[in-house]
């Protein structure tokens, strides 16, 4: 028994969580969660708890004559999801064991069933979901719209300069394709002044070395 208690107390152990008020256990079969004898699942040959796997509430009891499989050490029972029947499962399940255990099964149980109750009511209720993005795809993408953003103006500036160029005449002699899509653009107004704009041919007199002139019109 002094051994044990030096175990517990002062030995290392890897359930074992020291706080400056208190040492707590970490092993799922605790039934209290503190580091004593009598809630040590390891140091006691006899012992019970209540756990909660996959929204099932079990109660797991360790005897003495299972010691030898450690595979089915902890025999488990499934509880009813009625905590009144439970509890009557759990005065049935454990009628000879001490009453520490029985007490604290109960407790165990009492909370479990309060975090499934709290689990439905929680379940009911619609919560916005929160989406949390990386700082990265963000930096990302607020990149690549101020770029999108330039190229736009640079193509809406683009696009006025040549507009104006157009409605200028800059382009009348150039151009080898109708220019109807822009009539709503472009002032009818240069109509006149294309016609001032007509070119004026002269002929010009080359006398070449052998005597012979030709004539060429060139465009002032």
């Amino acid at each position: 028994m002094r051994r044990e208690n030096q175990i517990i107390n002062q030995g290392h152990c890897s359930y074992k969580m020291k706080t400056t008020t208190e040492t707590f256990c970490k092993n799922k079969y605790s039934v209290t969660g503190l580091c004593n004898r009598q809630s040590c699942p390891l140091a006691n040959s006899k012992y019970a708890t209540v756990v909660e796997e996959a929204g099932v509430a079990y109660l797991c009891m360790k005897t003495a004559e299972r010691a030898h499989k450690p595979a089915t050490l902890w025999h488990r029972v499934p509880l009813d999801k009625n905590y009144a029947k439970a509890l009557k499962q759990v005065d049935g399940l454990l009628q000879h064991w001490s009453k520490f255990l029985v007490h604290k099964s109960k407790q165990r149980l009492t909370k479990i069933t309060q975090f499934f109750m709290r689990t439905r009511k929680l379940l009911k209720e619609k919560r916005p979901k929160i989406v949390t993005l990386p700082a990265r795809q963000v930096q990302r993408e607020a990149r690549r719209e101020s770029k999108a953003h330039v190229a736009a103006q640079l193509e809406n500036s683009i696009e006025k300069e040549l507009l104006e160029r157009l409605k200028a005449g800059t382009y009348d002699s150039h151009h080898s394709h109708s220019l109807g899509k822009y009539d709503g653009l472009i002032e009818p107004a240069k109509e006149s002044k294309k016609k001032a704009a007509k070119r004026q041919h002269i002929e010009v007199e080359y006398e070449a070395e052998d005597g012979t002139t030709t004539r060429r019109k060139t465009s002032a």
